[in-house]
């Protein structure tokens, strides 16, 4: 008659956030590069990277130009330049992208565009990466970044006697 039901577990705190935070209204211009924890909509214009722990969404008015994006979840209702690493991707019937796809799960609607390469994996890395902290000196100052002569990248040395161009 009732039927027994075990509780779930209460979502985790590293969960990324699957609802919109931020919006970047229509007929805004941004460049530069996005990053951090939460969701956000893009309906206005953006030009840059995309490193998101959460859900994207490029809404009809919406126009990303980046070589980059990459967050948990992605959904395309406008115009995606670039390439997309992410756990969920989904194209709506209005959405177009021009770019390679690295997902676990993908899906579109009828009319949606994709021209790339799509691969799918068993799991997708997104760590984001981490931002270099200036090395700091005695002081907790600033020190200036150690001088390093970059490595030999072509070790073979020319055949004696032979003209190289």
């Amino acid at each position: 008659m009732f039927k027994k039901t075990t509780p779930s577990a209460p979502p985790s705190i590293s969960a990324p956030v699957e609802r919109v935070t931020s919006v970047l209204g229509p007929g805004i211009l941004w460049t530069g590069n996005l990053g951090g924890k939460g969701g956000i909509r893009i309906e206005g214009t953006f030009e840059g990277e995309v490193n998101i722990r959460g859900l994207v969404v490029v809404g009809e008015t919406g126009k990303v130009t980046c070589q980059n994006l990459r967050a948990n979840t992605v959904v395309v209702a406008g115009s995606l330049k670039g390439n997309v690493t992410a756990e969920k991707l989904e194209i709506r019937a209005t959405g177009r992208v021009w770019g390679d796809v690295i997902t676990t799960a993908f899906s579109t609607e009828e009319g949606a565009f994709l021209r790339g390469q799509v691969r799918m994996e068993e799991k997708v890395e997104l760590g984001p990466e981490e931002a270099k902290s200036p090395v700091k000196d005695d002081q907790g100052e600033n020190a200036p970044a150690p001088n390093v002569e970059p490595e030999d990248t072509n070790p073979v040395e020319p055949a004696k006697g032979k003209k190289v161009a």
